[in-house]
């Protein structure tokens, strides 16, 4: 385990209850236990911390939800937009009562290839690190040395992380760099054994992905091509149904970023309900029997020191195991970015005492992830 050397945290102050501690970030300026028990109360400085994060970009400071605005259904937020107003994710104008910008033709996204095995939240189960599902759904029995992942980046997302670890996307997502799925299909080539979705978040553009993704497989046919995707899960079910039809199918995976428990504590980090996601992940759990190898349905959760803790772990592990307790779980170490860079690291004690909740709550495949970025602090 390697130990890193931190700079000294000033101490914020609560802005509710005045305490004091280096686990509350300045850009929130609320502790946990305040956001937990006395939400209705904060929830101003809630507001506002999500106003000033989302200023600079140019978006909306809430999801958009204008009488007789121009409705959007991709994502829980349910945007209403007015006339010459984005939508929450940026990625959309109204125009003559028309949402223009990012649709199934044209997507705001960029790639890169990645040789297998990669650092990617299942790498530690899926066909492209382990060779799980060989020889249906892997070239080999092992890591899939020799061959590569491409890696889509959707430039945009629904929610509004204060702690985002890709958070450069905001610079670009209104921007109009659109990319159609022919083209993107055309970048899988012969030694491409997966296509794997993230961002931001695919959830603002999935009718582009979808396309995307068809093409490239029926372009492939005889090969190996698994698709898979990296989400917040706030998607439309009908949307999410068709995504888990083409990972399913092609032995891909759907990993979900299960970010926090507590409803509460979801929107001062996100800015959004977990209300969704929950649904959605418990949908997805539906479709585990129909393909048990490699596994089709993977859950993460960022370890965000003085936020994210054994409670919410152990909530979140419980509901997990409720569903099934082979569900693969990955407790990610915390780096601090985007708003939230006066946070310490996650700290080696911090992620062996969620390894053992998530392990206590019935879990059978709980592994801790990023162990380069743990303190002993």
């Amino acid at each position: 385990m390697l130990k890193r050397s931190l700079p000294l945290k000033t101490a914020t102050r609560c802005k509710y209850c005045g305490k004091k501690s280096i686990l509350i970030s300045q850009s929130l300026g609320l502790c946990l236990d305040c956001i937990r028990q006395n939400f209705d109360r904060v929830e101003p400085v809630v507001q506002e911390a999500h106003r000033k994060s989302r200023q600079p970009f140019n978006l909306p400071p809430e999801p958009p939800k204008a009488p007789n605005g121009t409705p959007c259904h991709l994502c829980y937020n349910e945007c209403q937009v007015s006339e010459g107003k984005r939508s929450y994710c940026g990625l959309r104008i109204s125009t003559a009562a028309k949402l223009v910008g990012a649709n199934a033709e044209k997507g705001n996204v960029s790639w890169y290839y990645d040789p297998l095995p990669t650092n990617c939240v299942a790498d530690w189960v899926c066909p492209g690190g382990t060779g799980s599902g060989y020889p249906d759904f892997a070239y080999c029995a092992g890591p899939e040395r020799g061959y590569k992942n491409l890696a889509v980046f959707y430039q945009g997302c629904s929610f509004d992380c204060l702690f985002c670890q890709n958070w450069h996307y905001r610079f670009a997502a209104g921007q109009q760099n659109w990319v159609e799925p022919a083209e993107l299909a055309d970048a899988v080539d012969n030694s491409t054994s997966c296509i794997c979705y993230f961002g931001g978040d695919p959830t603002p553009q999935l009718p582009h992905a979808l396309r995307a993704s068809r093409l490239a497989l029926d372009t492939s046919k005889g090969g190996i091509l698994r698709i898979c995707w990296e989400t917040n899960g706030s998607m439309h079910p009908a949307l999410l149904k068709q995504a888990a039809e083409l990972s399913i199918n092609s032995g891909g995976c759907i990993k979900f970023d299960l970010k926090a428990w507590s409803k509460e504590l979801h929107i001062a980090l996100c800015g959004a309900s977990n209300k969704r996601t929950l649904e959605n992940f418990r949908l997805l759990a539906d479709y585990i029997n129909r393909r048990p190898s490699p596994p089709f349905l993977i859950a993460s959760t960022l370890l965000i020191p003085g936020y994210i803790d054994e409670e919410e772990v152990s909530n979140i592990a419980s509901f997990i195991a409720s569903l099934d307790a082979n569900i693969p779980y990955a407790l990610l170490g915390f780096h601090p970015d985007f708003l939230m860079t006066d946070l310490p690291t996650t700290s080696f004690l911090q992620a062996q005492r969620c390894l053992q909740v998530a392990e206590d709550a019935g879990l059978r495949r709980v592994r801790v992830g990023n162990i380069h970025l743990l303190t002993h602090q």
